[in-house]
């Protein structure tokens, strides 16, 4: 599976391209899936975001059999424009059993450099039985939090925005976990008002031409709207565990195995 929109600088996907199958024959790996993360992804990049490429990678079966197992990431130089790295199917299915979002996010990016869409959609299914909502709200109720503590801007505001963005998706949703992590498709899919909408598409138009949008107040409407989803999404702390841990570790078990072929 490939979906890269005709936005994307063609040459930096190509050198992108060629870090991942770098990855593979310098490790020894098969990227099972690559996708971009980051505003691109979450559908308000500037003109001058980076590229962040996020990808799951698996080893050859004996290599999870080692008394010294290799380290669970694969890094590739950073610099202004590439940020590439990746997991181990270990780590992201770790992940994903603790229902860290982010790791659930990379499932259902808009954007895939390359992808087994069967390899996905088996973590999806794997996510859909153990991923809790309480674990997913506090997640993006945190990051808002810690994002509004920071010196206030317009961009900053975006990752204020788009998390409380997918608790509103989850309001609306009451029997999902897995909100998508593209801001537009949030609101469309949710019951946010048409102003609220209408004025995340202005700040998102804004963004996509401006290289620093400043530290002006957000639209009041857009504040409003942050803060009342986060006072909301207050009733995740109190969410207690719904499913059994022993359970949930020997679910994710069968399905590291079965990736593997063990």
């Amino acid at each position: 599976m490939r979906d890269i929109p005709p936005s994307m600088d063609a040459a930096v996907v190509a050198a992108i391209d060629e870090r991942l199958a770098g990855v593979e024959a310098a490790h020894g790996v098969r990227i099972a899936w690559a996708i971009e993360s980051g505003s691109r992804a979450w559908g308000f990049p500037s003109p001058d975001s980076d590229y962040d490429c996020r990808f799951v990678y698996v080893r050859p079966r004996e290599q999870y059999l080692s008394l010294w197992p290799a380290r669970d990431v694969i890094e590739t130089p950073l610099d202004a424009v590439f940020d590439v790295n990746g997991w181990d199917l270990a780590k992201a299915m770790r992940l994903i059993a603790k229902g860290n979002a982010t790791a659930v996010e990379w499932l259902r990016a808009p954007i895939v450099y390359r992808g087994d869409l069967a390899f996905r959609d088996r973590l999806l299914a794997f996510a859909h039985d153990v991923v809790e909502r309480g674990a997913v709200g506090r997640h993006y109720l945190h990051v808002a939090r810690r994002q509004k503590a920071g010196p206030p801007s317009l961009k900053r505001f975006f990752y204020v925005l788009r998390p409380a963005a997918a608790l509103r998706w989850l309001h609306d949703h009451p029997a999902e976990a897995l909100p998508p992590m593209h801001l537009p498709t949030l609101l469309a899919e949710s019951t946010a008002s048409a102003e609220v909408r209408d004025a995340v598409h202005e700040l998102i138009a804004l963004k996509s031409v401006t290289r620093e949008l400043g530290d002006a107040a957000p639209p009041a409407v857009l504040q409003r709207f942050v803060d009342d989803e986060l006072a909301r999404a207050e009733a995740f702390e109190l969410v207690a565990p719904a499913h059994d841990r022993a359970a949930v570790r020997a679910r994710a078990d069968a399905a590291f195995r079965a990736e593997i072929g063990a």
